[in-house]
């Protein structure tokens, strides 16, 4: 049984750890509101440049001369996936999630016999996932000393995977991210954006979903394409950013919870054994003066 010292310095140090969680519950929550705002600002941008891009490549007839993007290779076999997580842990399932729907694809992919390449961005995901499959990746990137993310870093990544895919390194691209639905729902996703995804509609299209274009099709979408991909990307940065102080909001506030209960716990414990202990001195005190 710990003693009383023990058992008081156990108490000062979880009440000192709750301090800190519950600090970091308040930064991120303060931090939350703001990019939760920043991810929902970006959908109907994301969306919408997803919709263009969808009647431009549903209107090519020549399927020969289409831009590589949309065309692709001819090929699968070899995938480039990109997984994007945060720099930062102490965040509950966050990056965890983003890597188990990862290493699903990437067995899949390798069971097929496809050859698989990965990018990390993000420290945490590398560490997660340089285990198993370090000997795909190919590039290891990390924004830890940016204290902001803009559309800059997603156009680095974004030419960073486009001057992979025109030197014939890889057939599709996948990109890994967290979906932030609300404080205590992150989705993953799988998003391919390399091919770009003609999605049929089985209803009429919207009337605001048909367009005349200046020059023809095919030259807007050599241009288009690639701000796709980084438009794509800052789209995942966004809900990355949203869901990662989401989820350590909630972790944090459970930390903070368990170490209360845990203190509550300490204490009854150390109380115990301070009355055990009077008790013992108070019956030795005793049979010694009965002794005399």
């Amino acid at each position: 049984m710990p003693s009383l010292d023990d058992l008081r310095k156990r108490i000062t140090s979880v009440k000192s750890t709750q301090k800190i969680t519950k600090a970091m519950k308040m930064v991120a929550a303060a931090k939350l509101r703001k990019a939760q705002e920043n991810a929902e600002k970006g959908r109907p941008y994301s969306e919408k440049m997803k919709n263009i891009i969808n009647n431009l490549a549903n209107s090519i007839t020549e399927k020969e001369t289409a831009p590589k993007l949309i065309a692709g290779t001819g090929q699968d076999k070899t995938y480039l996936c990109v997984v994007m997580t945060a720099d930062r842990g102490l965040c509950g399932g966050f990056n965890t999630n983003i890597c188990r729907l990862a290493k699903v694809n990437f067995e899949k992919i390798l069971k097929e016999g496809k050859t698989l390449k990965i990018i990390t961005v993000g420290s945490k995901g590398l560490d997660q996932i340089k285990r198993d499959y370090g000997k795909h990746v190919i590039q290891k990137l990390s924004f830890k000393d940016r204290k902001k993310i803009s559309f800059r870093e997603a156009e680095e990544v974004g030419k960073i995977i486009l001057d992979l895919f025109y030197k014939n390194e890889f057939d599709i691209c996948l990109l890994f991210f967290n979906n932030f639905k609300n404080v205590i729902t992150q989705i993953p996703q799988a998003q391919q954006i390399i091919p770009a995804k003609k999605e049929k509609s089985s209803s009429e299209p919207a009337a605001d979903d048909f367009y005349e274009f200046e020059p023809d099709e095919d030259e807007i979408l050599e241009n288009l394409l690639p701000k796709n991909i980084s438009t794509q990307i800052f789209k995942a940065f966004l809900e990355n950013a949203a869901s990662e102080q989401g989820s350590r909001m909630t972790a944090m506030d459970n930390a903070t919870r368990n170490a209360g209960e845990l203190v509550e716990k300490l204490t009854i414990n150390y109380n115990r054994s301070r009355q055990a202990s009077i008790t013992k001195e108070l019956i030795e005190i005793i049979s010694g003066a009965e002794s005399l």
